[in-house]
């Protein structure tokens, strides 16, 4: 089975072809853009399938990164997996950052427990616990620094993410720590996704509303359909060709 995995989940816009039957990279595409992800993912995995020597009718899965992470970029990466996921009649499986963060570490760190967790600003972090295993025990969700500290004593876990050096700091002991990065290697996504079975379509994972909300003060007020009774308008009953000074007829 042929993949192709994309991510844009970071600042980072990335595409690979995998072969899950060899468990091989077979071609890949990174360009660290910070933004502008839409205008460059399209172009990204051309160049990727041109390396790996596959077409877009041999792949068999789309693989993609749903967050958290960035909002756009994760709109951009999972609306482009469907997109092709149904233009080629194929599935399209969505892989968390973490789960990706902490499967990097573990392959470093063998048989021990992991903690990915990521800077989200306004002192919190999104976190995610996985056993030695690698089966989810907490998240993924909003966690203050001492809960995901008291997490990563209490299960002596490998630490991952970017906010992994804050939780050693924290704790002031040494852990292992595997990838400090926003997002995993690409190829990480792929081999994850081909060990998972297709099911619901992937779609972005938002653990919190977005930061830009609109102002209140340029809210405009809703407008009632009838107009209001008393000084400027015309009380019922009278004729509506007599009207105040400077109305018009609607």
């Amino acid at each position: 089975m042929k993949l192709l995995a994309i991510d844009c989940a970071a600042s980072l816009c990335a595409a690979c072809v995998y072969d899950a039957g060899a468990g091989s990279e077979l071609g890949r595409q990174v360009l660290d853009l910070g933004k502008g992800h839409a205008e460059h993912l399209m172009a990204v995995i051309e160049t990727a399938l041109k390396a790996a020597r596959v077409a877009y009718d041999d792949l068999d899965a789309i693989a993609v990164s749903i967050g958290p992470g960035s909002f756009t970029g994760l709109r951009v990466g999972v609306s482009t997996a469907r997109g092709l996921a149904l233009a080629l009649k194929i599935p399209a499986i969505g892989v968390t950052t973490l789960e990706a963060l902490a499967a990097q570490a573990a392959n470093a760190f063998p048989g021990h427990a992991v903690l990915a967790a990521l800077d989200a600003g306004r002192s919190e972090l999104h976190a995610a616990l996985f056993d030695k295993a690698l089966v989810l025990t907490y998240g993924p969700a909003v966690a203050t620094l001492s809960e995901a500290t008291a997490m990563a004593v209490d299960a002596a876990a490998v630490l991952a993410g970017t906010a992994a050096p804050q939780i050693a700091a924290a704790a002031g002991r040494t852990f292992d720590i595997g990838p400090v990065a926003a997002t995993a290697d690409i190829a990480t996504y792929a081999r994850l996704a081909a060990g998972k079975e297709p099911g619901e379509k992937p779609k972005p994972l938002y653990l919190r509303g977005a930061d830009a909300k609109p102002q209140a003060g340029f809210i405009l007020p809703r407008q009632d359909r009838d107009p209001p009774q008393g000084h400027g308008s015309e009380k019922q009953g009278r004729n509506p060709q007599k009207r105040g000074s400077g109305e018009k007829e609607s």
